[in-house]
């Protein structure tokens, strides 16, 4: 991929964190929001102040004799955890960030296989922690809250004692050597406690990827970022780490329920998310332009804006300003990774002024292999693999399309004590993702799905579900869906599509009142066999299953495909 920005290459986390203190000083790393009753104050914490906290938390940790010890992470982002995350990788010591969605079996399974010496969690999950500390079937010996807490150490105190240590000249941890090849991060795959593996990264792995990212991402200092992204998902911890090399400021959402409010507040000009809610802004700003009465001006106002595009002239910021202030009025620039964007969203955005650029990886690469950028896009497409690294297509069918294996310095160092699975996917230097895709002639990379995921019928012809979900999903009724293969009762030896799907209760009450389950069947059957009629006849779908329960998902909220099919007793 070619360079776009200018950016320094580090070799760990900790030169990065210096780096951005000493160039970016006095500018705001984080804004924080502070409730008290009614009332809302806002507190800025300088690139400066941030440096300074972590050494103190970090100072403190390692009087607490936590060195080298492996320090789990539970909890919301906030401003603690960043801290707390920080404070690990800039000692050297294991940083395990574990998902605060999981029960307590599965969070109690993560503790003990990481093998953690010590928890810091957020006093919101107060009630798991203390079941697992009655249980006593972990190696926990410390559990820190980021909060203040009866009967706990807490983040605030130890920060303050931490202060008065490197005031009194203790620099053992400041001083600390970092190896940045070591593994210093744990992160488990989303899954099952049964199925999910824990990946060992090391510093060089995020530091390298972070380095690729801003060689085509322009981020600025005069950019505010809303880390929306589970920082225990290693592309919202690693994005996080980006913005703090880029000198960006970054907010806190209040939840998913406030995002278009906590947008406007912060006057957000970045946000990186998950194609689900990517495409459930789209959706609502598309039902809002709908309501208006609007569709049609709109429609005629974008084709005129493409007209003028073409001629360089880009009016698309004052055409469509009043729908851009709906999301705030300062976006700018939307990253979408995780899963496939439908490219309507895509197309759609960038029709009212707003730039969405997709990129693809996995927690196993750091994450990120490839991605568009803010000059290279085309509608549907992950973009170019980072300019260190390497990516092939293997086993190509007769359509060119292959397994994505890649080498490069954000490749893990492994599954922790699972010599197997490695072994499956780490083969003379190349890591095999188990995604299926394609290069088109620009060099412009694309996926089909998961290689467990496809469909193969008799006749030896392939279907990736996720294509056919994307065009379903659009749909008003449907909340989300999934298609699968059952046997065909006519000939036991092929497979016959069908689909799942959760209809949206708001959207069928609001468009269909009173309207009876077999009625809603018809209506969306009529809208799928549309859909049908868009792809070739192996592809169509001959069998729909309809319900308003949620589908079985990751708390990354993937689709658990295995989980689904066992429940439908296929």
């Amino acid at each position: 991929m070619e360079k776009y920005f200018d950016a320094t290459e580090f070799k760990n986390v900790k030169e990065i964190i210096y780096n951005s203190a000493n160039v970016y000083s006095d500018n705001t790393a984080f804004i924080l929001k502070h409730k008290k009753d009614k009332n809302v104050e806002y507190e800025n914490v300088s690139y400066k102040r941030l440096l300074d906290e972590v050494n103190y938390l970090g100072t403190k940790f390692f009087d607490l004799g936590f060195k080298d010890k492996r320090i789990a992470i539970v909890g919301r982002n906030s401003y603690e955890w960043t801290i707390t995350h920080l404070a690990n990788l800039l000692g050297g010591s294991l940083s395990i960030p574990l998902d605060k969605e999981l029960q307590v079996d599965e969070l109690e399974s993560c503790l003990e296989r990481s093998k953690a010496d010590v928890v810091v969690f957020d006093e919101k999950y107060i009630d798991n922690i203390e079941k697992i500390k009655r249980r006593s079937n972990t190696n926990l010996q410390d559990y820190i809250c980021m909060r203040k807490l009866e009967n706990y150490l807490d983040i605030p105190t130890l920060l303050e004692e931490g202060k008065k240590l490197v005031d009194a000249g203790n620099k053992d941890y400041i001083n600390q050597e970092i190896d940045s090849y070591k593994m210093n991060i744990l992160l488990f795959t989303s899954g099952t406690t049964s199925k999910s593996k824990a990946v060992m990264l090391s510093q060089n792995n995020i530091a390298s990827n972070v380095y690729s990212m801003q060689l085509v991402e322009g981020l600025f200092p005069s950019d505010v970022n809303l880390a929306f992204l589970p920082c225990h998902h290693i592309f919202g911890s690693t994005a996080l780490i980006m913005m703090l090399a880029c000198g960006v400021q970054t907010a806190f959402p209040d939840g998913l329920r406030y995002v278009a409010q906590n947008l406007k507040e912060y006057k957000v000009t970045v946000f990186v998310g998950v194609p689900l809610l990517v495409e459930a802004i789209y959706k609502k700003v598309e039902q809002g332009i709908e309501k208006q009465g609007k569709t049609k001006i709109v429609n005629i106002a974008k084709k005129v804006s493409n007209l003028l595009l073409k001629l360089h002239i880009d009016i698309r910021k004052k055409l469509f300003k009043s729908i851009i202030d709906e999301l705030g009025g300062a976006l700018r620039f939307v990253i979408s990774g995780g899963a496939p964007l439908d490219k309507r969203v895509s197309k759609g955005f960038y029709e009212l002024g707003l730039k969405v650029v997709q990129g693809y990886g996995l927690t196993e690469t750091s994450p990120v292999i490839a991605a568009e950028n803010s000059v290279k896009t085309k509608y549907g497409s992950i973009g170019f693999p980072m300019e260190n690294v390497e990516l092939e297509f293997v086993n190509k069918d007769e359509n060119g399309i292959g397994e994505i294996r890649v080498k490069g310095p954000n490749v893990m160092l492994g599954y922790y004590e699972n010599e197997e699975a490695t072994n499956e996917v780490l083969k003379d230097g190349w890591f095999y993702t188990g995604d299926l895709g394609y290069m088109d002639k620009q060099g412009y990379i694309f996926i089909t799905g998961r290689k467990k995921d496809m469909i193969v019928l008799k006749n030896g012809k392939k279907v990736f579900p996720e294509e056919i979900e994307v065009l379903i999903n659009r749909l008003d009724e449907v909340e989300e869906c999934m298609v699968f293969g059952i046997p065909d009762k006519n000939d036991k030896n092929d497979i016959k599509l069908s689909v799942k799907i959760v209809y949206n209760k708001d959207v069928v009450n609001e468009k269909y009142p009173g309207v009876q389950e077999e009625e809603l069947e018809k209506i969306i059957w009529d809208k799928i066999k549309e859909i049908n009629k868009t792809f070739p006849p192996y592809k169509y779908i001959k069998n729909m299953i309809l319900t308003d329960k949620e589908l079985i998902k990751t708390t990354t909220k993937k689709i658990k495909r295995n989980e689904e099919m066992k429940a439908m007793n296929i």
